[in-house]
């Protein structure tokens, strides 16, 4: 039985992890942090790490960027190995996680799903091959109106596979609308929609002479990210410290 701090469970994806979690034998949430009504969660709820009294093997983080520093700092000090989930993380914080990572085991994954890590690879091949034919390459990301970042952390992570393959020769372009110029070769597009109820969508577009290469995932729940986060907390307790991904998951 591998037990869990659920970091963040007062958030939606903190219920849809709890509700995982029951239907799980192998796993069982011993307390939670979160902020607001913590009604419908089965285990003790605190405002904040320092209150937690329950003894835990890991961490499950789904909470924002602004409790990161907090909960690595915690994780540190009580040796625990941390999945964390949240996007949107500072460069500084980035550092700090790589640090955390020489103590500790830490997977950080923008995104938990094991359809949007296969996507990873397809992305990078696509480029390998369409590339060097003058194709463009453009990201395109739809999120519910909620969501906070702007654009994903996935859509930076596939970004930066197309990017890494290529030698890293791409130039990232958020915005055209103060540009007055053809588009460039060593451009990479990316846009955000926000809207609705939007779970995750992903679109990358190989854009050539008269025909055009599209790669797409589409989350329809959430409960993808929620079982990849649970599969990631049952590889990292069995790993000394080091920095993962989901990538080590699927490879086991």
């Amino acid at each position: 039985m591998t037990k869990i701090l659920m970091h963040g469970c007062t958030g939606k994806m903190g219920h849809v992890v709890t509700q995982l979690c029951q239907e799980d034998p192998e796993m069982e949430i011993v307390a939670g942090v979160g902020i607001g009504s913590s009604d419908g969660l089965p285990y003790p709820v605190y405002s904040s790490l320092d209150d937690v009294k329950e003894q835990a093997d890991a961490i499950i983080d789904f909470s924002n960027a602004k409790a990161v520093d907090g909960l690595l700092k915690y994780a540190r000090e009580k040796k625990l190995p941390v999945v964390l989930c949240t996007t949107g993380l500072s460069e500084g914080q980035l550092k700090e996680l790589e640090e955390a990572s020489k103590a500790i085991p830490v997977l950080r994954s923008a995104n938990m799903s094991l359809g949007i890590n296969l996507l990873q690879e397809l992305v990078k091949r696509a480029a390998q091959v369409l590339a060097p034919a003058g194709f463009d390459i453009e990201i395109v990301e739809k999120h519910h109106n909620q969501k906070l970042d702007a654009p994903s952390g996935t859509a930076i992570a596939l970004a930066d596979s197309i990017n890494e393959q290529m030698g890293g020769v791409y130039e990232y372009v958020y915005d055209r609308s103060g540009r007055r110029q053809k588009r460039g070769k060593e451009e990479l597009g990316i846009s955000a929609v926000r809207g609705g109820s939007i779970v995750g969508e992903h679109e990358i577009i190989f854009a050539g002479m008269d025909e055009v290469v599209t790669i797409k995932h589409t989350a329809y729940s959430r409960a993808i990210f929620g079982k990849g986060a649970i599969s990631a907390a049952k590889f990292l307790v069995k790993r000394p410290a080091g920095l993962y991904d989901m990538s080590n998951v699927i490879g086991g």
